[in-house]
């Protein structure tokens, strides 16, 4: 039996989300996304395990080497977890920002 890990359970460990952050920008070998860490390189390559059972990053294969690189596709949804507490806060914070506008307006005149 496969079992898929649950993407939020993933990225709720600072180290993951820091992998996912270095992933984002190029491919890198586990050895190098370990160098980044005060922490053992099989404890880094757990990590990158349950990243992939999430299948937030991908594995390509040059050569000897494995690269991981993050696989924006399933980031999306995390993404649409998210959207609505954005555009909440988003709605909140403009609120505020013209009760603030309204304030300073009737203070100075």
């Amino acid at each position: 039996m496969n079992l898929r890990r649950d993407v939020f359970q993933a990225i709720a460990d600072p180290t993951r989300r820091a992998i996912l952050l270095l992933v984002a920008t190029q491919a890198m070998t586990a050895g190098a996304i370990a160098s980044n860490f005060d922490t053992a390189r099989p404890t880094v390559s757990k990590h990158l395990q349950i990243l992939t059972e999430c299948e937030l990053v991908a594995q390509t294969q040059n050569g000897r080497e494995v690269y991981y690189h993050i696989n924006a596709k399933n980031m999306k949804e995390v993404a649409d977890f998210i959207e609505p507490f954005r555009q909440m806060w988003d709605d909140r914070f403009n609120k505020l920002e013209a009760i603030m506008k309204t304030y300073q307006t009737k203070k100075t005149t």
